[in-house]
């Protein structure tokens, strides 16, 4: 592997994001059973009051959602996941047309008609491997394109994971991945080392500690850690309660490299990448 000077932007809305600055991406989890806010966004009056607030907060992308991607979550036809995401779509760009929009799916089908509605990214928790047709999708549409590792799919994901050493397996997925999607000509790409698919706990820390050595893969880095088990299970507590943990795990992955945050709490990831970009240019005007 070549160590290279990380490439910290992307192409979108016809202009570019410059992720050197990092910035927060604000999830909008459209289903009933995702494992913190699930069922909290019922009509599309809250919907539209969530999305108004993150933006307001200093959200750069809002991520849409409409497939719980939790462990043991229930699987949904293509067409609720297209019920669930597309109305929603369509009023945020209505309403909010400057915003940056990702959608959150593994399925091409979803992703292209999302992108007929003006999506301006995928996220795509399989990275294109549970449907090999996104890829391609990407290539054609010319969009940014987040790949996550996970492993597994989210039914067995968390039932017995293991690797050789969770590092380099990680590091060789993306390694991997991104020479082929570099092939079909996708450029702008992000990576998301997948905290909490198909990881144990030391994993799950292991993969932050050492999160410095995804730049060699030369692609901006997404984490999302916003509330999970990894921290709320080592403090005893729960999702709701678990706000304080992660604002100290996201300073820590600023810190160790980390472009984008993935969060619900758009406000205080905000104010953590403030604090750490004047921690790291304290003479900064």
């Amino acid at each position: 592997m070549i160590l290279q000077h990380k490439n910290n932007t992307i192409k979108i809305k016809g202009g570019v994001l410059d992720l050197e600055k990092k910035c927060v991406m604000g999830i909008l989890n459209l289903t009933p059973d995702s494992f913190y806010d699930g069922g909290r966004l019922s009509n599309m009056s809250s919907i539209l009051t969530k999305v108004e607030q993150m933006l307001n907060d200093g959200a750069a992308i809002i991520d849409v959602g409409g497939y719980s991607s939790r462990p043991k979550a229930i699987e949904i036809s293509i067409e609720e996941e297209l019920n669930r995401v597309i109305p929603v779509i369509k009023e945020i760009k209505r309403i909010f047309p400057e915003a940056i929009l990702s959608v959150d799916t593994f399925r091409a089908s979803v992703a292209e008609k999302a992108i007929g509605e003006g999506a301006d990214m995928i996220n795509d928790i399989g990275a294109g491997v549970i449907d090999p047709a996104l890829p391609h999708l990407i290539s054609k549409s010319n969009i940014p394109y987040i790949i996550m590792h996970m492993q597994g799919i989210p039914d067995n994901m968390q039932e017995n994971p293991s690797y050789q050493n969770v590092v380099k397996d990680v590091l060789q997925f993306f390694s991997n991945r991104i020479n082929y999607l570099h092939q079909i000509g996708i450029k702008d790409i992000i990576i998301d080392p997948g905290f909490g698919f198909g990881k144990r706990q030391n994993h799950n820390y292991e993969l932050l500690n050492k999160l410095s050595l995804f730049e060699t893969l030369n692609h901006p880095i997404m984490v999302g850690l916003s509330r999970k088990s990894m921290i709320y299970n080592v403090l005893q507590t729960q999702p709701d309660n678990a706000l304080n943990g992660t604002t100290a795990l996201n300073t820590l992955a600023i810190l160790n490299g980390a472009s984008i945050l993935r969060v619900h709490d758009v406000k205080e990831a905000v104010e953590a990448i403030k604090l750490v970009d004047l921690y790291l240019n304290p003479n900064k005007q």
